[in-house]
């Protein structure tokens, strides 16, 4: 989906590559400049090899401050609490620099984005341990996915395995930071609830923690976020589009017949639904300015480009809600999503609810379980120690952030907002004397200092 957990679809069409069966520890070629080289195995390569659950290695071209670089296939078990269960290979990437560099955990909430240092290990000049999440593009069963293993706790302990594994095998002594950024960083979250002594701190980036299937913090935020002449300039533009709505649907069968786009609704529907997610979209991204919302002089043409930009073709279309399933699944079974607050525009629309219940087959959903997520808040609020939290101001999740309890800020725990700050915050969005602070507190917690 866009995963509006995380990152912006707007023309994704990507293939999924199904994980190899290959139970043989093989592949000691590089790509570089689409020409293979053979690699020397280093002591590095020996010892991963020697590590159970590891069926397959390649030796990948090291970059930035990294010396060494491995894809690494771990077989995992779809139910870990079930000896007898089928398996996957999970897809692990390991960038080496330092036998006492720190390591960061980067959890991805999807697949694995990029092979380059992240934020924090870019920092801390720290080896760095990418994990993609189970079922998401790579790390898939090989035939079908069995949906009932697609919980929290599941993935939480695929997590752990790899951690504990490469720990003993190379780091024993190091220190551990997780991290991961919007459904990466509730995956930190979670994982650090069920497993808090696998790091020794956490760095969660603009991560939501919904308590709801449709939390209605949502609809509170979008009510309230920004002036009211920017919240109304967003409604006027919504409502142009609805009025126009013929107009933008010619154009939208027209390129859905260009693209060989398809949706489990409607052209009609589908158009709706752009128009709808329009509003959080705008917010949670920031990319577009004000001025650049069409105006009543616009198109019909320019006004739908517009929305497909902002809302991003591929989180309603067919193709792109497939690829995303996972997530989907995953939001309207135990993590949350959201729906749409309809009543300004319910005289234009052709149905009266608006979810994401068609994400999921119907013998698929479930009853929501919030229980997942009250654990998770239960231990940062009571237990945790060294977890440090950061979101955008204007960020749409912003609405269901992580919220401090007294005892949690006693024990250390920090969250950090950037003043009109979007989806995208990092700590490198602060200005220099916020980011100098947060990174104080890291060193803090890890005993380990960065050449700032």
């Amino acid at each position: 989906m866009k995963g509006r957990f995380g990152f912006s679809i707007l023309g994704l069409i990507i293939a999924l590559i199904l994980a190899s069966c290959s139970t043989t520890k093989v592949a000691i070629r590089a790509s570089t400049n689409q020409q293979e080289i053979v690699q020397p195995e280093s002591s590095l390569y020996t010892i991963l090899s020697s590590i159970e659950g590891v069926t397959e290695i390649k030796i990948l071209k090291p970059e930035g401050h990294f010396t060494e670089h491995f894809e690494l296939w771990f077989e995992q078990k779809t139910d870990p609490a079930n000896a007898h269960s089928s398996t996957f290979k999970q897809r692990v990437l390991l960038a080496h620099t330092s036998n006492d560099a720190p390591v960061i955990v980067e959890l991805q909430g999807y697949k694995i984005w990029s092979s380059k240092a992240g934020e924090l290990a870019t920092l801390f000049k720290a080896n760095q341990i990418t994990i993609e999440h189970r079922y998401f593009e790579n790390s898939r069963p090989r035939d079908s996915i069995p949906w009932e293993t697609l919980t929290v706790s599941n993935a939480a302990v695929d997590q752990h395995t790899i951690i504990e594994k490469l720990k003993k095998a190379l780091y024993s002594s190091n220190k551990f930071i997780s991290t991961g950024i919007s459904k990466g960083g509730q995956a930190t979250m979670i994982h650090r609830s069920f497993y808090p002594e696998d790091v020794d701190a956490s760095v969660c980036y603009v991560a939501p923690l919904n308590f709801e299937r449709e939390d209605p913090r949502i609809w509170e935020f979008l009510k309230t976020v920004g002036t009211e002449e920017q919240r109304q300039q967003i409604i006027d533009f919504q409502l142009r589009c609805l009025r126009n709505k013929p107009s933008l649907l010619k154009g939208l069968e027209k390129i859905a017949v260009e693209q060989n786009y398809t949706w489990d609704f409607s052209t009609e529907v589908a158009l709706e639904y752009y128009i709808l997610e329009y509003s959080f979209a705008f917010w949670q991204w920031g990319s577009y300015g004000f001025d650049q919302i069409p105006d009543e002089t616009a198109t019909a043409e320019e006004m739908l480009l517009h929305v497909l930009s902002v809302s991003g073709i591929s989180f309603f279309e067919s193709s792109g809600v497939e690829l995303q399933r996972p997530f989907f699944y995953a939001a309207m079974s135990e993590m949350g999503m959201y729906n749409y607050d309809t009543q300004s525009f319910m005289k234009y629309l052709s149905q009266k609810s608006y979810n994401f219940e068609f994400t999921v087959p119907g013998f698929l959903l479930k009853k929501y379980d919030v229980n997942s997520m009250k654990k998770v808040n239960d231990f940062i609020q009571n237990s945790a120690t060294n977890m440090l939290f950061i979101y955008g101001e204007l960020d749409t999740w912003s609405a269901t952030a992580v919220n401090l309890s007294d005892q949690a800020i006693a024990r250390g725990l920090v969250k950090y907002v950037k003043k009109d700050g979007s989806h995208s915050t990092r700590i490198r969005s602060f200005d220099s004397v916020k980011q100098k602070e947060i990174i104080s507190v890291i060193e803090k917690w890890i005993g380990v200092t960065t050449d700032r």
